[in-house]
């Protein structure tokens, strides 16, 4: 079996009778190579099918137009979705992705991660592991002193800090204060672990909307649908009066939906179900799902423009402090699982 051996820009230009800087020259259309001699290394070129090393031509640009993600629970719907926002965004600014997938967010590895990725020459970084216990405040500190940029990926609002961030004590606060407008009044919630930052953030919320209740009940899942339903067995053996839940995310409210069934609750009648996500399949749900709808994409979008404008501006020498990114907010999705005040 014959094996064919890449093409060097050696060959070309001997093959052109030029040097290897000419042909450099004409690959990146430089003004001061003669139309003949143009012409001639670019037939050269097509003839042998020569294609630039596109590591060698980022050294000598000192740019890789390349941009490092850092991104654990791809299985989850809200980390598919940012990195759907941080493609779309990068193809537009005419960038690609080095993707640096994590198994154990919780892990505290992030010298050996921010190493590996800048073996590769990334122009910046987007750090889009979730938040959990202290795994975030070393790169915080080191973040400054990298010779890439780097933009944080937030479950929470941060201040001084390059970051993009979403709101979800408000999602929290959300969806309680539907669950109460509609007349439920025993309320309980199944939160995420709760040493995620975002489930504790929309724990939060929920208390918010609870201050002057004493009726609730809490269990703490682990974002998986078998969670959700063995909470809502345990919550209504804890509290037989529970009369609403709100789930920390959709793939929970699956499990609660299916544990309705199973104790003869009727949804929304006997039990308002709000989760939180709004995953397509929400809208399918029997009864259809009311939830909290992040802007999860425009939040992976925004997070690769913003990592742009830092490159730009080191590369012209400027110094970009952090500003406070918007923050985006969650909006409620009202469907058919929690209106008991129209039945």
């Amino acid at each position: 079996m014959s094996v064919h051996k890449q093409v060097t820009i050696r060959q070309v230009a001997q093959q052109a009778g030029v040097s290897t800087q000419t042909v450099s020259r004409v690959l990146n259309n430089r003004p001061d190579v003669a139309a003949e001699t143009r012409e001639l290394v670019q037939q050269i070129i097509d003839q042998l099918g020569y294609k630039p090393s596109a590591l060698a031509r980022s050294l000598i640009r000192q740019r890789s137009l390349t941009l490092g993600v850092v991104i654990a629970e791809l299985g989850q719907y809200g980390p598919m979705r940012r990195l759907l926002g941080m493609e779309q965004a990068a193809t537009e600014y005419g960038y690609r992705l080095h993707l640096s997938l994590v198994h154990q967010p919780e892990a505290d590895n992030s010298d050996q991660i921010l190493g590996e990725l800048l073996a590769w020459h990334v122009d910046g970084i987007i750090w889009a592991i979730p938040e959990i216990g202290h795994n975030r405040i070393w790169l915080q500190r080191k973040a400054s002193q990298l010779p890439a940029p780097v933009v944080l990926i937030c479950e929470q609002p941060l201040y001084n800090e390059h970051a993009v961030s979403i709101d979800n004590r408000a999602g929290g606060l959300l969806a309680t204060q539907h669950l109460l407008a509609q007349g439920y009044q025993h309320l309980g919630i199944i939160t995420g672990p709760l040493s995620w930052v975002a489930a504790q953030q929309r724990l939060l919320g929920w208390q918010d909307a609870l201050t002057s209740y004493q009726n609730w009940q809490i269990f703490e899942g682990d974002w998986s649908s078998a969670s959700g339903e063995q909470g809502l067995h345990l919550l209504c053996q804890q509290y037989p009066e529970l009369d609403a839940v709100f789930v920390s995310n959709d793939q929970m409210a699956l499990g609660v939906l299916q544990a309705a069934r199973q104790l003869g609750l009727r949804v929304p009648e006997d039990l308002g179900i709000v989760g939180f996500d709004n995953i397509p399949e929400a809208a399918y749900f029997a009864p259809p799902l009311t939830t909290i709808r992040h802007k999860l994409t425009d939040q992976g979008r925004i997070g690769v423009q913003r990592l742009i404008e830092m490159i730009e501006a080191r590369r012209n020498g400027i110094s970009l402090s952090p500003t406070v990114t918007p923050i985006l907010q969650p909006e409620l999705v009202i469907r058919k699982s929690a209106a008991k005040s129209i039945i």
